[in-house]
């Protein structure tokens, strides 16, 4: 991969983040920005935010690609779907909005997939080879699978149906708060959820990201699984490090 840092840019519901990439460390080259996101969050206001993002960094990307998450199912650059953001981007062409917008090659990614990306390539699951299933516990669940360090787009298992329900329903981290649960009547709701992932793709190893991570030692122990569990080690840095690494690396096979 190239030298230059480069561009990440990571649109949730509250704020639209990005920051310059040093994909030899995998880390952060410079301090995040970070912009709230339009109360309208339509296509092309939040395509204005991350031009403003950009111009912050422009001098120092070069005519670099840029790789920006969304919190959508992207297929061939057209969002299908709208979790926490204007349902407007629901078949929207939005990675050629923002290749048009920011006049730049754009490399529009589902958050969790960067997130994953970055785990595998840098953070909690680097070295393993395998097939390694990343689940963010956050609004919902967002899942990555990736395998031999290639990913796997848009699996959304946190939509699986458990038992009668959409999984996230049950098991995601705003779920444990919304029903004011402890760690330990959290952690059946999770051993179900985790279980039945288990059984259907035998994975070598879960990663778990998402806020609640950071209290991983008061569930992750708990849950009892074939597959090992570990927390994520990028946390709210995984988006912006994965996306990054998915630009240079379209950039670099499609030349």
């Amino acid at each position: 991969m190239h030298n230059q840092p480069v561009l990440g840019i990571d649109i949730g519901g509250s704020g639209i983040k990005g920051a310059l990439v040093d994909l030899a460390a995998g880390d952060f080259a410079t301090e995040r920005v970070r912009i709230p996101t339009p109360e309208k969050s339509t296509p092309a206001n939040v395509a204005d935010v991350v031009a403003e993002i950009v111009s912050e960094f422009a001098e120092q990307m070069g005519d670099g690609p840029i790789g920006v998450t969304i919190p959508a199912v992207v297929t061939h650059g057209i969002t299908r779907s709208a979790a926490n953001i204007d349902k407007s981007w629901i078949d929207a062409p939005a990675e050629k909005i923002f290749a048009e917008h920011l006049g730049r090659e754009v490399v529009l990614v589902n958050d969790a997939d960067a997130a994953g990306v970055a785990e595998v390539k840098y953070g909690a699951a680097k070295g393993n080879d395998g097939l390694v299933l990343v689940t963010t516990l956050g609004t919902g669940i967002g899942s990555a699978l990736i395998y031999r360090g290639v990913l796997v787009p848009n699996t959304e298992l946190g939509h699986l149906e458990i038992d009668g329900h959409d999984a996230e329903s049950q098991a995601a981290a705003s779920v444990k708060t919304a029903l004011g649960l402890s760690y330990s009547e959290y952690v059946p709701r999770l051993q179900r959820y985790y279980e039945r992932v288990e059984a259907l793709f035998w994975p070598d190893l879960f990663v778990v990201g998402g806020g609640v991570s950071k209290a991983a030692d008061k569930f992750l122990p708990k849950l009892n699984l074939k597959t090992p569990i570990v927390p994520a080690d990028l946390r709210n840095r995984a988006g912006i490090i994965g996306a990054a690494w998915l630009a240079a690396d379209k950039v670099a096979h499609s030349a």
